[in-house]
Order: structure tokens, then C-alpha cells, then sequence
């Protein structure tokens, strides 16, 4: 129960005890009508000034009961005054009610962080949806460049907090392994390993060089061999890469190198072999969905919004890849999945309409589905924009970037979070400029060492703690958590105390950069805090520990309360970045021109 339920269940009570006391009317009809009544809400007011949460029940109500406002939000305020939850309530303007929270709450949620540990936030396991995310699906013409980053570290993010909030969730790739595009590809290695010239709308690069050069030496035949079989092959080992290769790692590495593991991989050219495309044509046709024009056969839409004819056969007999995607689609509604995510460049906007339509004509709910949309993703270095295409062979992959990170940083995997962080700090609206620069440098103006230097900060406080002798154990008394009464660190453990509701909310509204601007929050909330330790540090410092008989003097029920309270930042951190699929390193050196520009005071 996160602090926001506390505080909700405390005014039901509330409510419950004025109803009964008849201040409001009939006691059986008032117990009914709150009952019935549920769309208030708790939450943070817009200034912290006014108050830890505020409620609007006394305007939601005011109509309902019969009553003015501010009638029931008196009563519900001298009804308050007897929780052990809210320390205090005050009317707001026609009705609100500001509250203020008693620390001992905020020592509870406290207490069930620590309870639930790495846990914290997430909903029991298989409570919600199946869902099917499939996401990235680029073709297999080329390594995963930046663009394609962006969406497998969205999709990603998005399944994360899905299976969060307790969904079964499946990430799919749909390898676009049929049609012109996989022909092209294959004809440009086929050329370059016959040493021909590779034409213009073919596809060029070294990894196109490094392929023929492969096949020409494992696989000769497929050289020789048909284009279908020779687009598989080809298919085939740009999933797997080959072994070796900084050129072509292969796609599930390259993914699985950025936090991005796909249990599903499904072949569009596996529908033709197996005759999916026409069973699923011949089911549109019986239900009065396709019209024959000009040799071609068209799929007609209903949706006004997409009211255009689309092809689904061409006059030559051959099948489009909307013929495909229609298929596609049955194969996973047979599956028996509750929703249907796919997560597209905002380009694809026309897709929705069209796929919702195909939904309703194969006779499956399309509300099911879901098109999550993002927008551009530009890479900066030395100040200018890095300009790339796939056919040209001068795209930027994610292992060039993740890699160049990793050696500026000394450390492996710092590119994959900074990819990860940079990324799904940007809601999916928004353009992402990526400055390789930036995420490359190891001081606190980087965002993601920022981040992550604050999680090993506190490592480093538990970790010196128990290098004196002093560490939460056998639980914190009541006593010590009295102590623990500072402005800050209550608002802090409100902070904390709102992760279950924040990775609700998120994955709600697919929106993963909230956990970001939380994370960033708090890192924020605890380095201002931090700063500020001068007179009453959290440890004794080695000034205070030379002194004969220092323990005598020293706080240590304090102590204690606030290395458990730093155990609960430590847990919510490191989980609101491993959502992110982001590492929370327990060391890190200190970084280069701290911009707090003060020093630990525990290291003095």
C-alpha cells in the first residue's frame, strides 16, 4: 500500500465516522452514496507549501450528499484530527483539503520498503494481460543503427514496466524477411561476392563486403542458389552475425548488448511458406472485404479515417506486405494474446487505421490494439549532426556508440546506459539528440553518471557504516524512527514512497521517461540534502572518531534510522533504474569537477 492509500483509506474512515455521527444526513444513505462514490482523488498539490497531498472528495461529494463544499470538507478536517496517518488538515479555496502527513506514516512506508526489498512497487505476477510487444522488426538489411536503438530500448522499457504492474508479457521481432527489400539485400552480396557492381538501389558497406566474403567461404551453394534461399541465408546469419565480426555482430547480439532480449522471432516469409497470406485472404473475402479492380485485389477499408482501398494482391499475383501484416496479425490474436502492442517511428502513422480496420474485418476487437509511435533520434559529435543511410553503408550502429562509451568510460557496458538513459529521457513525442560527447564524459554534468554516482553514493554510506560497526539490524526501534524528523528526509521518504504509484502510472500511459524524471528527482532531493551535512553528518566523521570515548556522545539510535531510511532510497533507486534497464553500480569514482563542488563529509 503506497502512501497515497494510506492517507485515501484514512479519509474513507474519516467520512465513514461523519457519516455515522449524522453530520451530513441520513447515516445509511450518506455510508451509500460514499460508497458508490470513488472519483476523488489524493495527490500532490501544485505548491509544496500547501501541504504533502491534497484532496478534492468535499467537491466531488458536495453535489452527490446534497451539501456545500466546504460543509463537508470541515467536518472531514475535524474528523482527521483523530488519524494516525494525517497530522493535519486545512480547507483550500471552495473545498479542497490540504494535509500534511505524520512522519510515523512515512515511517511505515519506510519499513515496507525495506520489507519488500527489490520488490517494491511491483504488482504480483500474472494479474493483469497477456501481451504481445513487438517492437524494432527492422529489416534485416543492415545492423541495428540509432534509430532502431530507440525503439528497442522503448519497446523494452515498455514491456519492463508492463511486467511490473503484473502483466505476462511476450517481445517479439518480426523479421521483414520476404518482398524486395531481403531480394535487393541479397542481390548486393550475391554481386559483391561475384565482384560486380553493386547498383544504386542496391545496398552498400563493409558489412555488405564482410557477408559475401563469409558465404563465399562457409557457404558457397548459397551463392549459386535461388534469391528466396539466398535471401534466408543472408537473413540467417545478419540475425546470428558472424563469429568474430565488429562488423556484423548480428542483430539478437547487438540487442541483447543493449539490454534487449526478444522471445519472439517470427519470419514474415514463414506466412507464404506455410500459407498463411491466402487463408487469411480467403477469410476477408468470404466476409465481403475484398474487391477485384483492374486484375489487382484491394482490401476495403470501413474506418472513415482510412477510408482508401488497399492493395493486397497486385495484378502480377503477387502479395503486398499489407497481404502479409494481415496475416501477421491473425497468427498473433490465434495465440490468445488480451492486447496487441507495436511500437513504430511516428512515420508509420498511417498504420494505425489500417491495421485497426484489418482487426475488425478478421472479426478480432482492434480496441486490443495499440500503436506506440516515437519520434527522430539525431546523434551529435564534435557539435555536428551524424548523418547516416543503410543503402549508402554510412549508417551509425548502437555497438559504434555503446563501444565508444565503454572505452572513454573504462567500463563495460556504460554505452549501453547511456543509450538506455538518454534515450527514455525524452517522452516519445520529442525529437532525441544524443551528444556522444556528453555521454561519454565521467562528471556529474553527464545525466546517466549523475544518476548512477548518486546510487553508488549511498552504497558507499552503508558500506563505511559497516566498516565502523554501525548498521541497521534486528529491525529499527520505534525510538529511532522518532528520530527521524528532518524536513528533508521526510519529503524524501515521500519520494521514495511513491515508486508503486509512478510505475503505475508509466506503464499506463507507455510512457517510460517518467521513471526517469522520478529517478532524476530523487537523485536531486538526496544530493541537495547530502550537500547540506556539515554539522550533523550521517556517519561520525574520522574527527569525531578520534576522540576517547565518542560513542558516548553519539546519536546511534539517529544514526541507525537514517542508514534504514538510506537502505529504502538504495532499494527504490536501484529498482526505478533497473526498470529503465539501466545498472546501478555499488562504486564509482568520484567524478571529475563535482558540481556540488563540496566534499564528503564523511571522508573527513
Amino acid at each position: 500500500m503506497s502512501l497515497s492509500d494510506r492517507v485515501r483509506a484514512a479519509i474513507t474512515s474519516a467520512l465513514e465516522r461523519i457519516a455515522d455521527a449524522g453530520e451530513l444526513g441520513d447515516p445509511a444513505t450518506v455510508r451509500a452514496t460514499l460508497a458508490a462514490s470513488t472519483q476523488w482523488t489524493v495527490e500532490r498539490p501544485k505548491r509544496a507549501e500547501h501541504g504533502d497531498l491534497a484532496t478534492n472528495a468535499a467537491m466531488v461529494l458536495t453535489k452527490k450528499l446534497g451539501k456545500p463544499p466546504r460543509v463537508i470538507a470541515e467536518a472531514l478536517t475535524m474528523a482527521l484530527a483523530k488519524s494516525d496517518v494525517v497530522k493535519s488538515a486545512e480547507i483550500a479555496g471552495p473545498g479542497f483539503v490540504n494535509l500534511r502527513v505524520h512522519p510515523r506514516a512515512l515511517h511505515d512506508e519506510l519499513r515496507e520498503i525495506l520489507r519488500a526489498g527489490a520488490g517494491y512497487g511491483r504488482a504480483p505476477s500474472g494479474i493483469g494481460e497477456r501481451i504481445d510487444v513487438e517492437f524494432v522488426s527492422a529489416n534485416p538489411t543492415g545492423p541495428i543503427n540509432v534509430a532502431s536503438g530507440r525503439n528497442a530500448i522503448f519497446g523494452d522499457a515498455v514491456a519492463r514496466l508492463l511486467e511490473a504492474t503484473g502483466n505476462r508479457v511476450t517481445r517479439e521481432y518480426y523479421i521483414n524477411d520476404f518482398g524486395n527489400q531481403i531480394r535487393e539485400f541479397s542481390e548486393s552480396v550475391r554481386a559483391v561476392a561475384e565482384g560486380r557492381e553493386v547498383g544504386e538501389k542496391g545496398y552498400h558497406g563493409a558489412y555488405v563486403e564482410e557477408l559475401a566474403t563469409h558465404l563465399k567461404k562457409t557457404d558457397p551453394a548459397a551463392l549459386t542458389g535461388d534469391p528466396a534461399q539466398l535471401s534466408r541465408t543472408c537473413t540467417m546469419w545478419m540475425l546470428r552475425g558472424i563469429p568474430g565480426s565488429r562488423v556484423l555482430p548480428g542483430i539478437r547480439r547487438s540487442l541483447a548488448d543493449i539490454g534487449v532480449n526478444i522471445d519472439v522471432w517470427f519470419s514474415e516469409d514463414s506466412l507464404h511458406r506455410w500459407g498463411a497470406v491466402p487463408a487469411a485472404l480467403a477469410q476477408l473475402e468470404a466476409g465481403g472485404h475484398l474487391v477485384a479492380k483492374e486484375g489487382a485485389v484491394f482490401f476495403v477499408g470501413k474506418d472513415a479515417v482510412d477510408d482508401k482501398d488497399r492493395v493486397v494482391r497486385k495484378s502480377s499475383g503477387e502479395y503486398t506486405y499489407f497481404a502479409s501484416e494481415i496475416a501477421y496479425l491473425a497468427d498473433k490474436v490465434s495465440r490468445g494474446y488480451d492486447r496487441l502492442i507495436t511500437v513504430l517511428g511516428a512515420d508509420h502513422h498511417g498504420y494505425v487505421p489500417r491495421v485497426r480496420n484489418a482487426l475488425e474485418a478478421l472479426g478480432l476487437r482492434s480496441e486490443s490494439f495499440e500503436a506506440l509511435l516515437y519520434q527522430l533520434v539525431f546523434i551529435y559529435k564534435g557539435g555536428e549532426v551524424v548523418k547516416s543511410s543503410k543503402r549508402a553503408g554510412n549508417f551509425v550502429t548502437c555497438e559504434e556508440v555503446a563501444e565508444e562509451i565503454d572505452e572513454a568510460a573504462g567500463v563495460k557496458g556504460a554505452g549501453r546506459d547511456a543509450l538506455r538513459f538518454f534515450f527514455l529521457s525524452r517522452g516519445t513525442n520529442s525529437n532525441v539528440e544524443f551528444d556522444i560527447d556528453l555521454a561519454k564524459k565521467k562528471s556529474l554534468d553527464n545525466p546517466v553518471f549523475y544518476v548512477q554516482y548518486g546510487h553508488a553514493r549511498l552504497c558507499s554510506i552503508l558500506r563505511k557504516a559497516k566498516e565502523i560497526g554501525i548498521e541497521p539490524s534486528g529491525g529499527i526501534s520505534d525510538a529511532a524512527w522518532a528520530t527521524l524528523v528532518h524536513a528533508d528526509e521526510l519529503a524524501i521518504a515521500h519520494r521514495v514512497s511513491e515508486l508503486p504509484e509512478v510505475i503505475a502510472d508509466a506503464a499506463k500511459t507507455r510512457e517510460p521517461h517518467k521513471l526517469v524524471f522520478f529517478v532524476n528527482d530523487l537523485a536531486n532531493s538526496f544530493q541537495s540534502y547530502f550537500t547540506r551535512l556539515k554539522s550533523d553528518p550521517i556517519l561520525p566523521p574520522a574527527s569525531v572518531q578520534a576522540k576517547a570515548g565518542w560513542e558516548r556522545d553519539w546519536d546511534f539510535d539517529k544514526t541507525r534510522a537514517r542508514l534504514a531510511w538510506i537502505e529504502a532510497i538504495r532499494i527504490v533507486y536501484a529498482a526505478s533504474l533497473g526498470l529503465l534497464g539501466v545498472s546501478a553500480p555499488e562504486r564509482m569514482d568520484r567524478p571529475e569537477a563535482a558540481a556540488d563542488g563540496t566534499a564528503d563529509p564523511h571522508e573527513s
